[in-house]
C-alpha cells in the first residue's frame, strides 16, 4: 500500500448537486489545504456518508473517524446516489473518477442504500454496476486499500431488496479482495431519536453512533486511532 506519498495533487473543491431519493442540500468537499504526509482516504458514498442531517460536516462519521486517525479526508459523496439510482454518468466526471483522481491510499465504498428505490425496474443493472465500479476503481488504484461497508439502511422495516443488494456488495468486495464491514445496515436501527427532522437521515447523535460503530470495525481491521502525544 502506498501510504504517505510525497507527490500529491490537492483535490479541488467539488460541489455536489441534490438529487431525489434520500436528498437534502448538498455540501462542498472541503478545500482546506491537506497534509501531504497524511494517509489520504476517499469516500465513495451517498447522503449517509456526505453527512446530510448533521448540524456540521465535522459531525459526520467519515470526518470523525478520519480526525481520530489523522487521515486526510476526501469526501465527494452525493445525496440520493446509488450504483444506478440517480446516476446518469458512468465515465469521466462521475464520482468514481473523482475518487481515482484523488489518488487515495484507502478507499471506502458505502453505496447501495438508494439502489433499493430503483430495484424493481433495474435490479440487473444494479448488480452489474456494482461489479463494474469495483473493477474500475481497483484497476485504476492498484495500490489502494479498499474498505467496503455493508450498505446503510434507515428504517426498521426492510424490503427484501435490502438483503439482496447487501449480498451483491459483499460478493463484489470479496472478488476484489477488499476488507468488508458487515452489519452497517443495522447501526441506527431501533433508534428514532437518532434521526433528523426529515425522518430520512441521521442527526448528530445518529452520526455519532455510526462513528462509534465504524471506529470499532476499523480497529478490528487494524486501523486504530492515532495515539495522543503527551506534552
Amino acid at each position: 500500500m502506498k501510504f504517505n506519498s510525497v507527490t500529491r495533487t490537492i483535490a479541488a473543491t467539488v460541489m455536489v448537486a441534490a438529487a431525489i431519493g434520500l436528498t437534502a442540500c448538498s455540501t462542498a468537499v472541503s478545500s482546506d489545504v491537506r497534509d501531504p504526509d497524511a494517509t489520504r482516504v476517499a469516500f465513495y458514498g451517498d447522503s449517509y456518508t456526505l453527512g446530510t442531517g448533521a448540524s456540521s460536516s465535522n459531525n459526520r462519521w467519515s470526518t470523525v473517524v478520519s480526525k481520530q486517525r489523522g487521515w486526510s479526508e476526501f469526501n465527494p459523496s452525493v445525496n440520493g446516489l446509488g450504483f444506478i439510482n440517480n446516476r446518469g454518468n458512468f465515465a469521466d466526471g462521475d464520482l468514481p473518477s473523482l475518487i481515482i483522481a484523488d489518488d487515495p491510499d484507502i478507499v471506502f465504498v458505502t453505496m447501495g442504500l438508494n439502489d433499493n428505490f430503483s430495484f424493481d425496474s433495474r435490479s440487473d443493472d444494479i448488480r452489474t454496476q456494482i461489479t463494474e465500479d469495483f473493477t474500475r476503481l481497483t484497476t485504476a488504484l492498484p495500490d489502494a486499500r479498499f474498505i467496503v461497508v455493508e450498505p446503510f439502511w434507515y428504517t426498521d422495516e426492510r424490503p427484501a431488496s435490502v438483503e439482496t443488494i447487501i449480498g451483491w456488495v459483499e460478493d463484489a468486495a470479496a472478488s476484489i479482495g477488499a476488507d468488508y464491514i458487515p452489519d452497517a445496515s443495522h447501526w441506527i436501527e431501533g433508534h428514532p431519536e437518532w434521526m433528523a427532522s426529515d425522518g430520512l437521515h441521521p442527526n448528530d447523535d445518529g452520526y455519532a453512533a455510526m462513528a462509534r460503530e465504524m471506529d470499532q470495525a476499523l480497529r478490528t481491521l487494524g486501523l486504530s486511532q492515532k495515539a495522543k502525544v503527551e506534552l
